[in-house]
C-alpha cells in the first residue's frame, strides 16, 4: 500500500501545473488546489491582503501535497476506508469533493448495504465499506472505478462546456475518463470505440 504523502504526490503530478480555464467551474487552479480552496484557507501568498491569480500561481507543489493531505484525505476521513479504497477515493475527492464518496455510498446502497447518501464517511460508511469489500474483495475497487468513470460520462452529458474533460478533440478518452481508469484493472478499461459509442450523441 502506498503511503498518503506518495498518493498525493501522485495525484499533484496528474493535476499538473498552473491553469485558468474559464469552463472549470474551479477557476483558477495550480497543483490541482483552486483558487476557492485557497479563499477558503485564507491562503495569502503574496500578503497583499487578498487571494486571487497571483496566489493560485505562487503555490508551490509542497504546499499543494500538504493541502490534499490535511483538507482532502484526513479532514474527509479517507482513512476509515479500506486501504484498498483510498488511493481512487482520495484522488477523486480533490476532483469533485464530497461527490466522491456519494458515488461509493451508492454503489454501497446497490450491493444492498443500508446507509444514507450525504457524502460524508463516518462509522456507518465505513463499516460498509469494509463489509462490501470483504463480500467482494476481487471487484469493489473495480467497481468504484467504473462508477466514477460514470459520473463522469453523466457530468458531461449534462454540461456540454465539460465535454473536452470527457473526450478529447480528436474523439478519444479525455483526462477524466483516463483519470478514473488509472485506477481500474485493464479489463475494464473501455476500449476506443466503446468510449467513442458512449460520447456519440454529443455531436
Amino acid at each position: 500500500m502506498l503511503s498518503v504523502r506518495s498518493i498525493a504526490d501522485d495525484i499533484v503530478a496528474r493535476e499538473g501545473g498552473y491553469v485558468n480555464d474559464q469552463d472549470d467551474p474551479g477557476g483558477a487552479t495550480n497543483f490541482g488546489v483552486t483558487i476557492h480552496t485557497m479563499r477558503a484557507l485564507g491562503l495569502d501568498l503574496d500578503e497583499d491582503g487578498d487571494v486571487d491569480s497571483t496566489d493560485v500561481r505562487r503555490l508551490t507543489r509542497a504546499q499543494a501535497v500538504g493541502i490534499f493531505i490535511e483538507h482532502y484525505f484526513d479532514r474527509p476521513r479517507i482513512g476509515l476506508l479500506p486501504e484498498a479504497l483510498q488511493p481512487s477515493v482520495f484522488d477523486m475527492y480533490v476532483n469533485s469533493g464530497s461527490n466522491a464518496v456519494k458515488i461509493l455510498q451508492r454503489l454501497l446502497r446497490d450491493m444492498g448495504l443500508d446507509i444514507a447518501v450525504d457524502g460524508v464517511i463516518g462509522p456507518q460508511t465505513a463499516r460498509a465499506c469494509h463489509a462490501a469489500l470483504a463480500q467482494a474483495p476481487l471487484h469493489l475497487v473495480d467497481a468504484y472505478g467504473i462508477a466514477r468513470r460514470n459520473y463522469y460520462y453523466r457530468l458531461a452529458d449534462q454540461r456540454p462546456a465539460s465535454r473536452k474533460y470527457a473526450r478529447r478533440r480528436d474523439g478519444g478518452k479525455g483526462g477524466w475518463i483516463v483519470r478514473a481508469e488509472a485506477f481500474l484493472s485493464q479489463r475494464y478499461h473501455l476500449t476506443e470505440a466503446e468510449h467513442r459509442a458512449r460520447v456519440a450523441s454529443w455531436g
